[in-house]
């Protein structure tokens, strides 16, 4: 390997499922990038030791799953905005011998359903969940100009939680109300993991959502979950979930190797034979 390799990976615990190397590895390959992107498992009692180990080495940055988001914020010299309204990273750049931390889910996301469908950002948003991928969402939901987020979760407190966080725009609905949500909603977003295989389908009435409501789902095994399939049978637009694992990808391969990458049919091919 040549000495002037750019090297990035991901960092999780356990780290094996990860689709990043491929994804990664595509862009690498298509662009003609003299790097390389791998694993990197790594358990929470050793995460930092090795980021300022790989960061000291040279490399130019990582990926970063769960368990590490939250410690890869609280390590970062430096972090952008919605990292810290989000209070997680998801991505790391090394620029000469700083941690510069990132959270690009939202990103991933906003650019998923604007490549995807119809979506007006002057409408409220139906969201049903309240975890991490929540927050991200929501934040750059209010970023894009939503007037107006409808956050409905399970666990009521959690929803609440979430929401004093980010008001004013928040409003939470009870679960069991969670379909009056949808009227007047110009997006619909299930983050819960509801739908996703192995899980039981989301339950939702959508008989009160407007007829050019976009319905997107963040989970992408199965690429259309239940909540999809039942949008579709009603002529909503839908927006499957694999274009957010692509497009938050985008800006980190961009600050690690000197490259905007394209999302395409081709990318979307791969990853999902993988």
């Amino acid at each position: 390997m040549s000495e002037k390799i750019l090297r990035a990976g991901v960092f999780g615990w356990p780290v094996e499922h990860s689709k990043s190397p491929k994804l990664h590895g595509f862009w690498l390959n298509r662009y003609g990038v003299d790097g390389s992107y791998v694993l990197l498992p790594a358990r929470p009692e050793d995460f930092e030791s090795e980021v300022r180990r790989l960061a000291a080495a040279g490399w130019r940055g990582a990926n970063v799953t769960i368990p590490h988001k939250e410690a890869a914020l609280s390590l970062a010299d430096r972090a952008t905005d919605r990292a810290r309204a989000i209070g997680a990273a998801n991505t790391l750049i090394f620029d000469e011998g700083e941690i510069v931390a990132d959270n690009t889910d939202g990103f991933g996301f906003i650019e998923n359903v604007r490549a995807g469908s119809p979506w007006r950002s002057d409408r409220p948003a139906a969201i049903l969940g309240a975890g991490g991928a929540a927050r991200a969402i929501i934040w750059s939901l209010i970023e894009a100009g939503a007037p107006e987020i409808r956050l409905t979760n399970r666990t009521r407190d959690r929803a609440m939680r979430l929401a004093d966080e980010l008001r004013p725009k928040v409003r939470i609905i009870d679960w069991d109300d969670r379909a009056s949500g949808l009227d007047g909603a110009g997006l619909i977003v299930n983050t819960t993991s509801l739908g996703m295989t192995g899980q039981p389908p989301l339950e939702l009435d959508l008989s009160v959502a407007p007829p050019d409501a976009v319905a997107t789902d963040i989970v992408y095994t199965p690429l259309i979950t239940p909540f999809l399939t039942a949008a579709r049978a009603r002529d909503l637009p839908v927006v499957d979930g694999l274009g957010m694992l692509l497009h938050q990808a985008r800006p980190g391969f961009e600050a690690w190797f000197g490259v905007a990458p394209e999302v395409d049919d081709a990318l979307r091919e791969v990853i999902l034979a993988s």
